[in-house]
């Protein structure tokens, strides 16, 4: 099944205008369960109640409110939040394009996937063509479901890529959380730091290595008791050992790294014993040879 465009919008830059629609590029892969009551059985229902009139309030009695000072609200609508929308809801227009390397991942919030839309086609591929020539992203203001976002386009797999991010404000410092400034590193630990990270590097980053064990499970936990089945639920046990003397840990895990990798060798790089004959032990031999 082809997939499901969730909107359509135009990129404009200069007096350029690409129509384009937009398709989830990731959902979340979690187990979703319903709330039972625990009595019958049964799925429950939420409610919405009103602890002042002491009632059920219905959806459609529902108005949203901001709160300016305690306890009291400015009310506002869904129409008059969608008139300050106007044109621009429709419109992704880009501000300025810059390096790619210069944006700090910390702002990305959520991804899409960019389309053509009808008589885009050209656009579309001249715009994506030419960006990653340069090498370059734009950045852009973007109106999603009411909401205002910084998004920046990029060029990924032949195609352009959308990603909402986060505005500046909305970035905590980290500034503000303690980094160890204080710490006094021993000769020879970043060395050792060093070496353990090459052990564990790769040439690059491949998804289709990770899985989400948990949710697996899970699910195997669900299919059990949907079989009938008692189980007892239980996650695999992780031993931790206490790091005492940071040196010796990183030490330790060099070596374990270094004997993984000797373990793991091709068989053939191994020296092997002659055909038909069989390995006789060092002293065993000289006794061998001893006798007439």
């Amino acid at each position: 099944m082809p997939p499901h465009s969730i909107g359509s919008g135009t990129i404009s830059f200069g007096l350029v205008s690409i129509p384009v629609r937009m398709y989830s590029a990731a959902s979340s892969g979690g187990v979703a369960f319903n709330m039972l009551h625990a009595k019958c059985g049964s799925r429950i229902k939420q409610q919405t109640f009103c602890p002042v009139c002491n009632e059920v309030v219905e959806r459609g009695a529902l108005v949203r409110g901001y709160e300016f000072a305690k306890d009291q609200y400015a009310r506002v609508t869904d129409e008059e939040l969608k008139a300050l929308e106007g044109e621009a809801s429709k419109i992704v227009d880009i501000a300025e394009f810059v390096p790619l390397e210069s944006v700090d991942p910390i702002y990305f919030e959520k991804t899409y996937y960019l389309g053509p839309d009808k008589g885009g086609d050209k656009a579309y591929r001249l715009l994506a063509d030419a960006m990653a020539k340069h090498g370059r992203v734009a950045l852009a203001k973007f109106v999603m479901r009411g909401k205002e976002s910084l998004v920046l386009i990029r060029p990924a797999q032949g195609g352009l890529m959308l990603h909402t991010m986060y505005f500046a404000d909305e970035v905590r410092s980290f500034g503000e959380i303690e980094r160890g400034e204080s710490a006094k590193i021993k000769e020879g630990e970043l060395e050792l730091a060093l070496q353990l990270i090459d052990g564990l590097s790769k040439d690059a980053f491949r998804p289709e290595g990770y899985a989400d064990e948990y949710r697996q499970r899970v699910l195997d936990l669900v299919n059990q008791k949907v079989e009938g089945k008692e189980v007892a639920a239980t996650g695999p046990e992780v031993k931790r050992a206490q790091v005492i003397d940071l040196m010796d840990a990183l030490k330790q895990s060099l070596a374990k790294r270094v004997a993984a990798a000797e373990a793991a060798a091709p068989a053939e790089k191994k020296p092997l014993a002659k055909a038909g004959r069989a390995q006789v032990p060092a002293p065993a031999r000289k006794a061998q040879g001893g006798k007439k």
